[in-house]
């Protein structure tokens, strides 16, 4: 009998190419992210389209997780649109920890 095979997201199913995965993992995130954003600003696809500069019928591909349609530049650039900013910053590796690379958003002004 074969073995089955684990992969710890949908994306690692989809490809073998570990990038491409984490791409559709970003964009798939991302698009998570902005629609919680949405909804909790209460704003209709209107509204987003306003904010974002982009016609209802593409408001409504990223409201519905269309990740395929949308690149993770495009994506940053909504955020920024928003007035989010994606800060990655490198910690250099001590004798007591690993180096790092996180990435915080910082809101830059009030929508």
């Amino acid at each position: 009998m074969a073995q089955p095979v684990e992969f710890n997201s949908i994306f690692d199913a989809i490809t073998k190419d570990p990038s491409e995965a984490a791409q559709m993992r970003f964009r798939a995130d991302m698009m998570l992210a902005l629609r919680g954003y949405f909804q909790d600003k209460g704003w209709d696809q209107k509204q987003i389209g306003a904010k974002l500069g982009v016609k209802q019928p593409r408001v409504s591909e990223l409201m519905n997780g269309k990740i395929h349609l949308f690149s993770s530049d495009l994506l940053v650039g909504f955020l920024a649109k928003l007035g989010f900013r994606l800060a990655p910053a490198f910690t250099p590796a001590t004798k007591t920890r690993k180096a790092s690379i996180t990435c915080t958003v910082d809101q830059q002004a009030a929508d």
